[in-house]
Order: C-alpha cells, then sequence, then structure tokens
C-alpha cells in the first residue's frame, strides 16, 4: 500500500494550521483549562465558518462534502493546536453515528446543525469502569425510554443530543444491545459534570430517568454498528493524536537547541539527542498507522478493522511517550504551569482513554488478525 494525501488535502491541512495558530494560541486553551468556560465557543464558530465541521457531511445536509481524508487532516490540526472544543464527540462520534445508521429524518435533524456548528452532539457508551462490552452493559431501553447512568460522557455537560447504547434484552449476546438517540435537554435527563486529567475535553455522568428516546438504526444491531463507529473514530483519534505527538516533539527539539547548560546547547547532549531520536520514531510510526487507517476509511476496505486498531495503538503510545518526554527535556521548567508541557500531557492521557484503552485495542487488533488469518 502506497498512500498520500493529496496536494489539495495538504493545502488543506496547512489552512487549517493558519487558522488554528491564529484563533487558538496557548492562550485560549489556558481559558478553558482554568476553567473560564467549557469550551471556546468562538473557535467552534470559526471551525464551523471555515467548514470544518461538516467537511465529511454530504452536502445534502448541509456539509462540504469532501470526505474521510480531508477530515483526517483537519483532525491532525485539532490535535496539534490542542482545540479546547467538542470536535472529537461531535464530529468523530455523533456526526459518524448519524451517517452510519440515522434515519433520513434524524440526519436531516441534526447534520445541518452539526455543521454548521448550532448543535454539539456526543456518543453515551461507557458505564464506568472498564471497557465497553455487551455483557457489561446495564443501561436499559423499554418503551422507548431509558433507564440507567452512562459515564464518562464526552462533552456530556455541553452536548444538546447523545446517541445512546442500551440494553434491549437480556441473552447476553451482541443483538441485545440497540443504539438510541436522545435528547439532553429534555425532560427524563440529569447530568453532572466530571471532573478529570484534562478540563478541555470535558465529561459527564449522565442519568437517564425514563427518558424518551428514538431508535438510531435497526433493534439489535447496536453492538455492530457501534464497531464500525469506533473503528472510524479510532482512525480520526488516531491523527489527532500524531498531531499532538507531533507538536511536542517540536517543543522539546526547540527548547533543546534554545537552551544552553555548560556552555552548550543542552541538544547536544547524548541523552538528550536519544530521547528526542525516541519520540520521533515512534510519531513517525504512529503516523505510518494513521495513514494506513486513512486509506482503509476512505477506500472502505476489508482491512479496516485492523487498519483503525493498529493506528489507534501506535498513536496512543506515540503522542503519550512524545508528551510525556517533552517534560523531561525541559528539565524542572517542564513541571510547571506556567509551560505548556502538561497541557499536551493532559490531553495524551485524556485521549488514550475516549474510545476504550489501550489493552481493549491490542486485544481486538490480535483477535481481528486471528479471524483473517483463519478465513
Amino acid at each position: 500500500m502506497n498512500f498520500d494525501f493529496s496536494d489539495e488535502q495538504k493545502q488543506l491541512r496547512d489552512e487549517a494550521r493558519k487558522f488554528l495558530a491564529e484563533k487558538c494560541p496557548p492562550k485560549a486553551v489556558r481559558a478553558v483549562l482554568d476553567g473560564k468556560t467549557p469550551y471556546d465557543r468562538e473557535l467552534w464558530q470559526g471551525l464551523a465558518e471555515m467548514g470544518f465541521l461538516g467537511v465529511a457531511i454530504p452536502e445534502a445536509y448541509g456539509g462540504a462534502g469532501a470526505g474521510h481524508l480531508e477530515l483526517c487532516v483537519i483532525a491532525e490540526e485539532i490535535g496539534r493546536s490542542l482545540a479546547p472544543v467538542p470536535f472529537s464527540s461531535t464530529v468523530y462520534l455523533a456526526a459518524e453515528a448519524l451517517l452510519l445508521a440515522g434515519s433520513e429524518a434524524q440526519k436531516q435533524q441534526w447534520l445541518p446543525k452539526i455543521a454548521s456548528g448550532e448543535a454539539i452532539g456526543t456518543l453515551a457508551l461507557f458505564e464506568g469502569k472498564g471497557n465497553p462490552s455487551p455483557q457489561a452493559m446495564r443501561l436499559a431501553a423499554s418503551g422507548g425510554a431509558l433507564s440507567g447512568v452512562k459515564m464518562p460522557v464526552p462533552d456530556g455537560a455541553i452536548a444538546d443530543f447523545a446517541i445512546v447504547a442500551a440494553r434491549t434484552g437480556a441473552s447476553g449476546r451482541d443483538t441485545d444491545i440497540s443504539l438510541f438517540l436522545a435528547e439532553l435537554k429534555g425532560e427524563g435527563v440529569e447530568i453532572k459534570s466530571l471532573s478529570n486529567i484534562d478540563p478541555t475535553r470535558g465529561q459527564a455522568e449522565i442519568t437517564f430517568g425514563n427518558c424518551r428516546a428514538e431508535p438510531l438504526g435497526r433493534g439489535g444491531e447496536g453492538w455492530s454498528i457501534l464497531t464500525q463507529l469506533l473503528d472510524r473514530a479510532a482512525v480520526l483519534m488516531a491523527f489527532e493524536q500524531v498531531g499532538g505527538a507531533d507538536r511536542a516533539l517540536e517543543m522539546g527539539r526547540d527548547y533543546a537547541l534554545d537552551r544552553i547548560a555548560f556552555g552548550r546547547p543542552i541538544g547536544s547532549f547524548q541523552a538528550v539527542k536519544h530521547m528526542l531520536a525516541d519520540m520521533y520514531v515512534s510519531a513517525t510510526l504512529a503516523r505510518s498507522n494513521s495513514y494506513y487507517g486513512a486509506w482503509a476509511l476512505s477506500t472502505n476496505s476489508s482491512e479496516l478493522p485492523e487498519a483503525a486498531a493498529a493506528a489507534r495503538i501506535s498513536a496512543t503510545q506515540a503522542f503519550q511517550h512524545c508528551a510525556k518526554n517533552n517534560i523531561q527535556v525541559h528539565g524542572g521548567m517542564g513541571f510547571t504551569w506556567e509551560f505548556d508541557c502538561h497541557m499536551f500531557y493532559r490531553r495524551a492521557n485524556a485521549t488514550a482513554l475516549g474510545l476504550g484503552s489501550l489493552s481493549y485495542w491490542e486485544d481486538a487488533l490480535i483477535d481481528r488478525m486471528r479471524k483473517r488469518n483463519a478465513a
């Protein structure tokens, strides 16, 4: 597989980088981190006006109708700038769920609002500690009403609607799970914000008390849809993580060239050189796997399950590795609130769990490769 983005897609990435460099400087991220606002509303509207929120949404639903490759390059810049907006929850999860399984009426109602920045969406999947599975799901749906608790829900405190995974059977099989679309501003919904390592990506506990909801997709196909959705989101999130890893590497490199100790730049010391080299190798491996995932996603390849898992694993490892070692390169200053290193470390750890843990995806990759080899 020989894959690269087109000149037009690279130009889109450059435009997104310029826009975010101007509209999302570190002080804007810190404003959300300090709790002054739950997210950067001005930036959110700016992303909508630039067409970035609807880049992969068809024109019939108010989007740009470009595709997933264009969304990948934008996701990379979102990660690079640590944009404090509900981009992943709304665009990678809610919008993709609607595109995968939404009815025509649901798409007409919500996708134009997402593209215009009017609506924020999310996926309510997790129910406490551990990775999601059909057997672990307790929130139930009966008669078109939801009852139970979901936590943590990404950006749940600011979302207008959620795609909710619920139990509709008791056999313990995958077919017991169905998806529902629930508006979060109505009756029967109680939302509690949760503290987490990265306040710029909020989380919430949502209690559904006999909340009315409408089915999304066919009953009993929820887990199958979720599997496809998480694979798509894994590729998109991998690009966001690669963007963050690259920026953390650049920060460490620049500091190593500028910081003088014992009469010379610390970047000339072997230990620092090796640390930066390891960061570069990790980020480059993640980019390679993410490109594989982008190719599989854009071509609807049968290899997408394995490609998504590989991208998710390597990008998670790279972002955590680069963010951690960026702090080390900065030495004592790297641990201070005034330096930006901790913001990348926070985001690296937050994104590492958002779609399931690293072990979840490692197990998934092994299982998927075994099934393909056995076929």
